[in-house]
């Protein structure tokens, strides 16, 4: 099953949606679904699995260097491996709320992190930093530094996914849960 969820989400990484008040190249997918479903069903090793076989097989298609992939592994990662944990401990559906909600703001902050420290650092390679906050300012133009990039893009961008990739799970994820587990 988490092969299957792999693949899954290996081609739900092809459709991609274009970020509100964003650059172009900042694009939003739906493919942390079945990482997160695995998440549930499974518990949140296969959640990260299932991140790290999407992103592998990412790699061979890839266009951004290798920088998408890393960047798509560490928020989506921390996304399901936090709310499969949560929702490991006690499976209500409650807690699987709870899971989602709070898991999104975890995505958030580590997205905040990855990008400060790892991931603007890197895309400088390809664009340098001026002109990356440039991009950003022309859709908000309070962005001036790297800092506010993080602050009114990434951090908020990353919670609002989560929150839509958890309420897309919450309402399949009592119809997809006894095919995943045989029942």
């Amino acid at each position: 099953m988490t092969a299957l969820l792999s693949a899954m989400a290996y081609v739900l990484a092809f459709v991609e949606f274009p970020v509100p008040l964003s650059p172009s190249f900042a694009r939003m997918d739906l493919s942390d679904f079945p990482a997160l479903i695995g998440a549930f069903a499974f518990g949140p090793l296969s959640g990260l699995l299932i991140e790290l076989v999407k992103n592998t097989l990412q790699l061979m298609t890839t266009s951004t260097g290798g920088i998408g992939e890393i960047a798509n592994f560490l928020m989506g990662a921390s996304y399901v491996v936090a709310a499969g944990a949560i929702y490991k401990r006690h499976k209500t559906k409650k807690t699987a709320w709870i899971a989602c909600v709070t898991a999104s703001f975890v995505m958030g902050i580590a997205a905040a992190l990855a990008n400060y420290f790892i991931l603007l650092p890197l895309f400088e390679a390809f664009m340098p930093l001026d002109q990356l906050i440039a991009s950003f300012g022309t859709f908000l133009p309070f962005i001036h530094t790297k800092l506010d990039i993080v602050l009114f893009n990434a951090l908020p961008f990353n919670i609002l996914k989560g929150l839509i990739i958890g309420s897309v799970t919450m309402l399949m994820y009592k119809r997809l849960a006894p095919v995943l587990k045989g029942r």
